[in-house]
């Protein structure tokens, strides 16, 4: 079987590579075919497999290539985890944002628009080669914003895309752990859209565990998201949000926390990548080695700002733990592959799982994955306030999407100004501007 990773380039490909050397079953992954347009990153992620692949039996067989329609000819899988304007990009996203005294996080607020404006029409052309030249693969969808990407690519291939994100998965574990229960045997009961999910159950041996938690303080400041957001917040809540939520009900704080850091999260990482790929293009050294160090160090510094701004601490040890997006791929393809029907937190249409929001928009819910792909479970109906950040989130994606498709600046100037992060239509225009000046991919919003 043959996967394709788009964007192959990527920091954390030998992440998901890892993933596929602890699989031995038949009907596994024995060809990974990397795709990017650096070749230089590709040849230092190149060797970061081939070491970890050293000494493994009939490891992946590992190919590069920067030619798109050659990577996917053939594949059974695609895995999408690109980043159009690169970590460059990110940090002017940041920049700009934060000049106007709004948050710029890479998918969140003005960020992610502008993040989303670059990325939208790179991965609707990217769906159509994929439909034209695999068309029977299955695409699975990491690149951010991953909700609003994978509806995206979802016009030009159905069902067959479905997106993917470790914060689901980060977030049920961690509070099974603070429950004493194994987070394998759980079932977590969360709903939204990417980045913007509650968790509002989890069910061990078929009995609700959280109302247990949510009473417990002590337990309940025991973990990341615990601590972020404060066991008070929680309890009034009667959930626990995914933790980029933080950037809406501690808004005012994380923004003045962005604007006091010595550098933006996006201008860390590529100092920080530009680093380890230096380090890993030099023969003498070890290319693993490097990637296992900075890896390390990008965990730990995870959502820094959030955390200094809620007085939270510092990550412990267990949220530092690999575990998160490459498994759920992983586990995604065995199901889809080898017909192993498991449940999985994904990004999926809609198809009425949520009464608010049409047919073809995509949520993140739990999934029953099988060979016929993954098909939302149902779910109680979200509450009042769950439901109005939801729907006005879903309309600035749609105003995005229109936005790409139409070249419409007052389509894109919507898109900012719709946003519940964004506080006035001059702000919104300013935006726009700042960044159709920091971004020549964003040059076909003229109309």
């Amino acid at each position: 079987m043959r996967l394709t990773i788009l964007g192959g380039g990527g920091f954390r490909v030998p992440l998901v590579y890892g993933a596929l050397l602890g699989d031995r079953a038949d009907g596994r992954v024995t060809r990974v075919v990397l795709h990017d347009e650096d070749p230089a990153r590709l040849t230092a992620v190149a060797r970061v497999l081939a070491e970890q692949a050293a000494g493994v039996p009939d490891a992946p067989a590992v190919t590069a290539t920067t030619d798109l329609d050659e990577a996917l000819r053939g594949t059974d899988f695609v895995f999408s985890a690109i980043r159009v304007g690169g970590l460059a990009g990110r940090a002017a996203d940041e920049r700009v944002a934060l000049a106007e005294n709004v948050l710029g996080q890479e998918t969140v607020g003005a960020g992610g628009i502008a993040y989303g404006l670059r990325t939208v029409p790179v991965a609707r052309a990217i769906a159509r080669r994929i439909a034209a030249l695999a068309p029977d693969a299955w695409t699975i969808n990491f690149t951010n914003p991953a909700g609003l990407v994978t509806e995206a690519m979802a016009e030009e291939l159905g069902d067959r895309v479905i997106g993917i994100c470790d914060s689901p998965v980060g977030l049920g574990r961690r509070i099974a752990r603070a429950l004493g229960a194994d987070p394998a045997r759980a079932y977590v009961d969360y709903v939204g859209l990417n980045h913007l999910g509650w968790v509002r159950g989890l069910r061990v041996d078929g009995r609700d565990e959280l109302p247990r938690l949510l009473a417990d303080p002590q337990a309940l400041e025991s973990f990341e998201e615990g601590r972020l957001f404060g066991a008070e917040w929680l309890r009034s809540l009667g959930a626990v949000p995914n933790e980029y939520l933080h950037y809406y009900y501690f808004n005012r704080e994380a923004v003045r926390a962005y604007q006091e850091a010595k550098q933006t999260r996006g201008a860390f990482l590529l100092d920080q990548q530009a680093r380890f790929y230096a380090e890993a293009a030099r023969p003498d050294d070890s290319a693993l080695a490097a990637w296992e160090r900075t890896r390390a160090e990008r965990e730990a510094t995870y959502m820094a700002e959030n955390r200094e701004a809620a007085g939270a601490g510092e990550r412990a040890a267990s949220d530092l733990e690999s575990g998160g997006y490459e498994r759920v791929a992983l586990a995604l393809m065995r199901a889809v592959a080898r017909d192993e029907r498991t449940t999985l937190i994904l990004n999926v249409a809609n198809r009425g799982t949520l009464a608010a929001l049409d047919a073809e928009a995509v949520i993140e819910v739990p999934c029953l994955v099988d060979a016929n792909g993954a098909h939302p479970l149902a779910v109680d109906p979200l509450p009042y306030h769950a439901v109005g950040l939801v729907t006005a989130v879903k309309a600035v994606e749609r105003a995005v999407l229109a936005a790409a498709a139409s070249g419409s600046r007052a389509e894109a100037v919507k898109a900012f100004a719709l946003h519940p992060l964004v506080d006035s239509v001059a702000v919104a225009r300013t935006l726009l501007d700042g960044y159709a000046a920091a971004h020549p991919g964003l040059a076909y919003l003229r109309r």
